[in-house]
């Protein structure tokens, strides 16, 4: 059975079950179940690699002594005994684990294995049901299989990607095509630090490390290449899901992808140690962050949006020299106000040279919003910009689940990029343009064959980033007459 299917099987059974209530459930529910078997495959390959390893899980809560109904037979545990040793034993010890005794890769795994288990939740409440789940990982997932694990890394980007259709998830998701071009273009080399700082389920990151292997040649390179790969995310599942991305990609300690928010620490805390060679990422957009975490930026651009806050902070991580590729919707390019201060920031201290401009559906169903990629390097201002809007492929309409966008469509600008001229899809506007246009970086093809009229979920989404502007100028009159009041 292919994977995808288990994966179907597995959710079926899950509907069954009282205690799994939604896709999100579902999905984190499955999250820890998969990781802690592909991290107990790989437990028992180091053990037989890596001299006096000895896996961080305590022997009885391995899943061979309690999961693996082949190897334990009648004597496997099922209904309210397995559900009790689950709940009450394997959650709490690996929430707990203790890391003292433990040395070297065996430590670092302890601490994943931690981190991971702390925000973690068993939401099954049948053991007789979770017996059928683990027999369904048991019997279709064996990590350690040759075949199997060749094909493991695109399976678990094929299950990733269809979660893009499962309530929230898509959120977390950037298509592989994406992810792919992004890194091509920033070309990251064996002994830089590559960073998403806003990492959902991991596809830059794995994108780097896939692209930084393809320079080892060997034991040496390999370990620089695993600590040339960090990542923070925010929210539990689509952490988890990453750093089970990492272990599925070869990554046996991808503790450098840490359970965090990155905007949380203030800007002036952030020192040149932490910078970094080059940024990709994907930052949520259209939301806003929590009261307060603004406060960590300067005055001229606090702001709750939170793509706004990454971009400034990408500009702080980077190192001078540094390259970064990051996905942004329309509402940045042409936003006013706080959102032309920090454009005006990232031309003066960064060297934007291009902006490839993305159709609509590349995130669908997550989103209908127009999107772009924008790659600057830090440390020379920028003189001029070159666009390139990346068209739909012939008889396209818009992407769907059946008709992804492909890391094939990118050719063209592959093609175009070392050797840049205009034609219908590209050209270059100057930095004196753009300031006079007050720094709105929305900026039509020119070159475009035809009459072009503006997409409808491009007009709403400015009506959208009008309504939100309109709403808080409101909030902050009502404040200042409060104030006055008072």
């Amino acid at each position: 059975m292919s994977l995808s299917a288990t994966i179907k099987s597995i959710q079926d059974i899950m509907r069954k079950d009282v205690g799994v209530d939604g896709d999100a459930q579902r999905i984190g529910q499955l999250g820890w179940m998969l990781f802690f078997k592909i991290f107990s495959d790989q437990d028992l390959e180091l053990e037989a690699l890596v001299d006096d390893y000895e896996s961080p899980i305590p022997a009885e809560l391995q899943w061979s002594a309690w999961a693996d109904s082949e190897q334990l037979g009648k004597q496997a545990l099922t209904g309210e005994a397995l559900l009790d040793l689950v709940d009450n034993c394997l959650f709490p010890a690996l929430k707990e684990l203790d890391l003292e005794d433990l040395e070297g890769i065996a430590q670092g795994r302890g601490a994943l294995l931690r981190s991971v288990f702390e925000d973690a939740y068993n939401y099954m409440k049948s053991g007789t049901l979770l017996r059928q789940v683990v027999n369904k990982i048991n019997d279709n997932i064996d990590f350690n299989e040759s075949k199997q694990r060749d094909l493991f890394g695109d399976m678990y980007e094929q299950l990733l990607k269809d979660l893009q259709g499962a309530g929230n998830a898509g959120e977390f998701y950037t298509p592989r095509a994406v992810t792919q071009f992004a890194i091509d273009r920033v070309n990251p080399q064996l002994g830089e630090r590559v960073l998403d700082p806003a990492c959902g389920t991991g596809g830059f990151l794995t994108c780097a490390f896939e692209h930084l292997k393809q320079q080892v040649q060997g034991s040496q390179d390999l370990e620089q290449a695993k600590q040339g790969v960090w990542g923070v995310e925010k929210k539990p599942l689509p952490h988890l899901l990453c750093v089970t991305n990492m272990l599925v990609h070869g990554l046996e300690v991808p503790t450098n992808v840490r359970h965090d928010n990155t905007l949380r620490k203030p800007l002036r805390d952030y020192a040149r140690a932490d910078q970094v060679d080059v940024v990709v990422t994907n930052p949520p957009f259209g939301g806003m962050e929590e009261d307060g975490i603004e406060r960590g930026f300067p005055t001229e651009f606090r702001t709750r949006e939170t793509a706004d806050l990454f971009l400034v902070l990408v500009m702080e991580l980077l190192k001078a020299g540094g390259r970064a590729a990051i996905v942004l919707p329309d509402g940045t390019l042409f936003g006013e106000g706080i959102k032309t201060r920090i454009k005006e920031k990232l031309l003066r201290e960064c060297n934007l040279h291009t902006i490839v401009r993305l159709p609509n559906g590349v995130f669908a169903p997550y989103t209908s919003i127009k999107t772009n990629l924008l790659f600057f390097t830090k440390g020379e201002p920028t003189q001029e910009i070159w666009y390139y809007e990346h068209p739909y492929p012939k008889g396209y309409k818009s992407y769907s689940k059946t008709k992804p966008m492909r890391i094939e469509e990118f050719g063209p600008e592959k093609a175009w990029w070392e050797q840049r001229e205009e034609n219908e899809f590209a050209w270059k506007v100057s930095l004196q343009e753009i300031q006079a246009n007050n720094y709105n970086l929305d900026v039509k093809n020119p070159n475009a064959a035809g009459e072009v009229h503006e997409d409808a979920a491009v007009l709403l989404d400015k009506y959208r980033f009008a309504v939100q502007q309109a709403d808080e100028a409101r909030s902050a009159l009502q404040a200042a007459l409060r104030d006055c009041l008072e």
